[in-house]
């Protein structure tokens, strides 16, 4: 697969994008809760009719938490496999300062969000409870095959993409705060895209063809991995909705609420990913039969 950028293109972008956790939160720029944070397409608090318009909010603001705190969870396990694999080789420079700038904005990536969540807990006032801890996932998804991780990665830098060009970037009934954490989010996810795809190629090089067949039978574990955390993750979102609603839901409801949200979730964070056409196209340039098994599963996540 030829790329139309290399290291030094990719650095040269980062650089010129680079902005400061403290201009973008804090300091007079607050959170409007009377707001939606994400879009429906990826909350999907309408499929709820038993939901009235204010406990649809609560939710989305629910989700919204959720939504950075994975992303800052995801971050925790990046870092350490993109220094891991910037030791492999220290010879170009470019690739050496680009994979660092990749690793120090995941970081700051994780700082902001985390400075997130306590602007959120203030302003909504409820904790919301999350799936974790990130280090034990971050050991659990780092057992794996460096491909696998590297494949799974780079569906989550590409699913970024989907979700601000495709839901977030036109809708102008989100909070403009939220949407300006995301915005910046995206701006430098763009770059790690292109970063990961350059990893995944130099992790597949000289491999097998039964050894790529291996690596997509561990991108699909990890896979597993993810849709059991996020089906946990339901259920902390159903009992933090209880708590800021004071409402408890009936035995009906609380299925219906599981089912419905589970189902969001896995195409926020599975398949907006799987299908994007970027990512197809990189595993299709690896292994043809790897590309046929993602879009034969695809069908589950959407």
């Amino acid at each position: 697969m030829r790329l139309d950028y290399d290291y030094g293109d990719v650095l040269t972008a980062s650089q010129r994008i680079n902005w400061r956790i403290e201009d973008i939160i804090g300091d007079g720029k607050e959170l409007d809760f009377d707001k939606p944070f994400l879009p429906e397409s990826l909350a999907q608090v309408g499929r709820l009719p038993f939901l009235d318009d204010h406990e649809q909010l609560a939710l989305n603001h629910i989700r919204a938490n959720g939504y950075l705190y994975i992303f800052g969870l995801v971050e925790e396990f990046i870092v350490p496999f993109v220094l891991d694999h910037t030791r492999d080789d220290l010879s170009d420079d470019a690739r050496t300062r680009a994979m660092l700038q990749f690793a120090s904005e995941e970081a700051k990536h994780i700082d902001l969000f985390r400075r997130f969540v306590t602007e959120f807990e203030a302003g909504f006032g409820v904790q919301c409870g999350t799936i974790g801890p990130p280090s034990a996932i971050a050991d659990a998804v780092l057992d794996h095959d460096p491909l696998a991780v590297a494949l799974l990665i780079l569906q989550i830098e590409w699913m970024t993409q989907r979700h601000y060009v495709d839901s977030v970037k036109d809708d102008q009934e989100l909070d403009p705060q939220f949407k300006s954490l995301l915005r910046h989010h995206w701006m430098e996810e763009a770059q790690h895209a292109k970063l990961d795809t350059l990893m995944v190629q130099h992790l597949a090089s000289g491999r097998s063809a039964g050894e790529l067949d291996e690596a997509i039978d561990g991108y699909f574990a990890l896979g597993a991995l993810v849709d059991g955390g996020l089906e946990e993750q339901v259920e902390f979102d159903l009992a933090s909705l209880e708590a800021a609603t004071n409402r408890k839901f009936d035995g009906t409801e609380a299925e219906a609420f599981l089912t419905a949200q589970h189902r969001a979730q896995r195409w926020t964070y599975i398949g907006s990913g799987i299908t994007h056409p970027n990512f197809l196209a990189t595993v299709g340039s690896l292994t043809p039969s790897g590309k046929a098994r993602l879009e034969e599963a695809a069908s589950v996540f959407t």
